[in-house]
C-alpha cells in the first residue's frame, strides 16, 4: 500500500471514530469550550470570568465558532491526524522510516481507542500532544528556537509545558540558550497580551495560585497505591508500545529521561486521571516504536486487540443507537436536557450562572454569563473531581469573598446542576445567599439540574 493510501485509511478511521461521538459532549472539553463561547462575545478570561486553565486552549475553540457536534468531531479528526503525523517524522528521524509508520498507527490508535473522555475530547491535556511532539521533533532536527518556541506554546495550552522545556534541556544543554529564548519569546508574548487586557493579574492567580492549591490536595487518602494502580492499568491498555519501549530505555537514556520526566508530570497532584497520561504517552510511542520496527510489529498488532475490544465497540453502538445509558454519560444527557429548557425560555438579553460543574449547559445554550464563573468551584470552594460526594472545601475563604461577589451579580437563570447530587452543596444550602436567590424561582428540573429564573420573567 503507497503512503498516500495508508494516511488516507488511517485518517478515514480516526474521522468515522471522531464522528461517532458526535452527539455527546464531553465536560473535559466543553470547559475550555464554554470560555471560548465567552469569549466570542466579547469577555476577556481572567478578567471577565474566572478560568484556572493557560489561554490558548479556549482561543484553539473559539478559532472555529467553538461549535459542538459534527465541526468539532471534524477538527478533532484533524488534530489526531497531525499528531500522528509529528509521531511519524519523529520517528523516523530517531529511528527508521517503519519506526515512524509504526509511531503513526500507534499515535492514531492510542488517542482515539482509549477512555474516550481523555482522548476524544479536545481538553489542554490532549492539545498539548501536538506541540509536545512538535518541540521534540524541532530539537532532534537541529532546530533549538523553534523547539523551544513550541515547548512556550505547549505551557500556553497547559501548566505541565514545563515539562517539556525541561526534556529539551536535558537532551541537548548545549543549546539551552536558544531554546529558553524561544521558550520565553512565546511565554512573555502572553504575559504581554495579557497585561494589555488587564488579564495578567488574574491569569496568575487562577492558573497558577489557585492551581497550586489544587495540586497540594490529594483526591485519594492513599495516593501513591491508587497511583501506582492506575498506572500499571494505562500500561496494560499502552502494552504494545511499553513492552518496545522497555527495550529502547535499556540503550538509551534520553528516552528514558523523557519518559521518567513526562511520568512524573502526569502524576503531580496525586489524581492520576486518565488524560493527564497523555504526556507519558509521546515519549512511550517514539521509544517504543524503534524496537517494534525490528521484527516485533506483530507482536505490537495482538497486543492492541485489547484495547480496540474494551472501547472500539461503543464507537459503533454510539454510531448506530446513540448514546445509551452509560453511566459516564448520565451527567451529560441531563446538562442537554436542562439546556433545552434553558434555551426554550431564553430571550435576548438573558444571561446564566450555572452551579456546580457543568461547563457543557454553557456551551449548549451559549448564553452569556451573568456572572463572572463558569462553575461554582470558586463558589464553594470544593474541588469538582470530589464535589458530587465529598463537600470539604479546599479554599472556604476565597469562596466565601466569591459568593459576597456574586450577590451583585443578577443573572436571568440559575441551573443547580450539582444540589440533586449533593445536597451539602446545593445552592439552597448557602445561607449567605438566601436573599440573593429569593429573587428567583423555579422554571422547570430535570433528574439532575434544578433551573431557576428571576421572578416576573
Amino acid at each position: 500500500m503507497s503512503a498516500r493510501w495508508r494516511w488516507a485509511v488511517l485518517a478515514a478511521v480516526v474521522l468515522a471514530t471522531r464522528l461517532a461521538h458526535s452527539g455527546v459532549l464531553w465536560v473535559e472539553e466543553s470547559y475550555p469550550a464554554a470560555a471560548a463561547v465567552q469569549m466570542l462575545g466579547g469577555r476577556v478570561p481572567y478578567r471577565d470570568f474566572i478560568f484556572d486553565k493557560p489561554p490558548l486552549a479556549p482561543l484553539f475553540y473559539a478559532a472555529f465558532g467553538a461549535w459542538p457536534g459534527v465541526p468539532a468531531r471534524i477538527i478533532g479528526a484533524a488534530y489526531v491526524m497531525l499528531c500522528a503525523w509529528l509521531a511519524f517524522a519523529l520517528a523516523r528521524r530517531l529511528w527508521n522510516d517503519r519506526a515512524g509508520w509504526i509511531a503513526a498507527v500507534l499515535t492514531a490508535f492510542s488517542l482515539t481507542f482509549y477512555v474516550p473522555a481523555a482522548v476524544v475530547a479536545l481538553a489542554p491535556d490532549m492539545l498539548m500532544v501536538a506541540p509536545h511532539l512538535g518541540a521534540m521533533l524541532a530539537l532532534i532536527s537541529a532546530r533549538p528556537l523553534m523547539a523551544g518556541v513550541l515547548a512556550g506554546v505547549a505551557l500556553a495550552v497547559h501548566t505541565k509545558g514545563v515539562f517539556v522545556l525541561g526534556v529539551l534541556l536535558l537532551w541537548q544543554p548545549a543549546a539551552a540558550m536558544p531554546m529558553i529564548a524561544g521558550f520565553t519569546l512565546v511565554s512573555a508574548a502572553c504575559a504581554a497580551s495579557l497585561a494589555m487586557l488587564g488579564a495578567w493579574t488574574g491569569y496568575w492567580q487562577q492558573v497558577w495560585i489557585w492551581g497550586s492549591a489544587y495540586a497540594a490536595d490529594p483526591l485519594y487518602s492513599s495516593p501513591w497505591s491508587a497511583g501506582a494502580l492506575r498506572t500499571f492499568n494505562w500500561l496494560g491498555f499502552h502494552a504494545a508500545a511499553a513492552i518496545g519501549a522497555t527495550l529502547a530505555f535499556r540503550r538509551n537514556w534520553r528516552l528514558t529521561a523523557w519518559f521518567v520526566l513526562a511520568l512524573a508530570g502526569a502524576l503531580l497532584g496525586a489524581r492520576f486521571a486518565p488524560r493527564y497520561y497523555l504526556l507519558p504517552l509521546v515519549p512511550l510511542i517514539i521509544a517504543g516504536a524503534g524496537p517494534l520496527a525490528q521484527g516485533r510489529a506483530m507482536l505490537a498488532l495482538v497486543l492492541l486487540a485489547v484495547p480496540l475490544a474494551r472501547f472500539g465497540p461503543r464507537y459503533v453502538q454510539l454510531a448506530i443507537h446513540g448514546p445509551a445509558d452509560w453511566s459516564d454519560l448520565a451527567m451529560s444527557a441531563d446538562s442537554e436536557r436542562a439546556s433545552a429548557i434553558v434555551t426554550r425560555l431564553a430571550q435576548p438579553g438573558d444571561t446564566i450562572l450555572v452551579w456546580g460543574y457543568r461547563p457543557e449547559i454553557l456551551w449548549r445554550t451559549r448564553l452569556p454569563l451573568g456572572a463572572p464563573f463558569l462553575d461554582s468551584q470558586p463558589l464553594t470552594g470544593v474541588l469538582a473531581d470530589r464535589h458530587l460526594t465529598d463537600s470539604r472545601a479546599t479554599l472556604p475563604d476565597l469562596a466565601g469573598a466569591n459568593r459576597r461577589r456574586l450577590r451583585g451579580a443578577k443573572p436571568t437563570f440559575v441551573v443547580d446542576g450539582l444540589g440533586t447530587y449533593n445536597s451539602s452543596l446545593a445552592i439552597l444550602a448557602y445561607p449567605d445567599l438566601a436573599d440573593w436567590l429569593s429573587s428567583y424561582e423555579e422554571a422547570g428540573r430535570t433528574h439532575g439540574s434544578i433551573i431557576y429564573r428571576t421572578r416576573g420573567r
